[in-house]
């Protein structure tokens, strides 16, 4: 019998190193953080950070610096940064994993399946053929083949430069 271990998840399930308030707000301030909470690339308005619970490896999310709860927020300088930065992270994400398709979407509020829904931001989710197997199908388990370190790496790496 084969084990599959996700370890890395007890601390979210026992609530432990959960920041008080919003986690994106924290991010946003917390800059000499970067590495350590997988910020991918910053801008003037919005960042770029792995998701920690990834659908797939390379699983993104664009997050303006504001604590925005919804798109009526998103005007200006900070939803024309949020879209040229959803191009950037599409570009990375090809450059870094070749994926066969992207989602790219956004939870607006806790009944559309937003896990933060409190402030704002889109997912852009690598896919390819076959990717729901029957891991996810019938364990409801997901296995990633890299460690969010490593995702980090990849994607900065293939960051399109301005």
């Amino acid at each position: 019998m084969d084990h599959l271990f996700a370890g890395w998840r007890a601390q979210f399930v026992a609530g432990e190193d959960r920041p008080l308030g919003c986690v994106f707000c924290s991010i946003a301030a917390e800059r000499a953080k970067d590495d350590q909470h997988y910020v991918v690339a910053r801008g003037t308005a919005c960042f770029v950070v792995l998701n920690l619970y990834p659908y797939t490896s390379g699983h993104l999310m664009v997050v303006p610096n504001a604590h925005i709860g919804g798109l009526a927020g998103l005007r200006g300088e900070v939803g024309s940064e949020m879209l040229d930065f959803v191009g950037a992270a599409h570009d990375a994400l090809q450059g870094a994993y070749r994926p066969e398709g992207v989602n790219i979407g956004m939870n607006l509020g806790r009944a559309a399946g937003a896990g933060i829904a409190e402030h704002v931001h889109v997912h852009l989710v690598p896919r390819w053929s076959g990717d729901a197997n029957f891991m996810s199908t019938l364990a409801e388990t997901r296995v990633l083949p890299e460690t969010l370190s490593d995702s980090l790496l990849k994607l900065r790496e293939h960051w399109p430069s301005k």
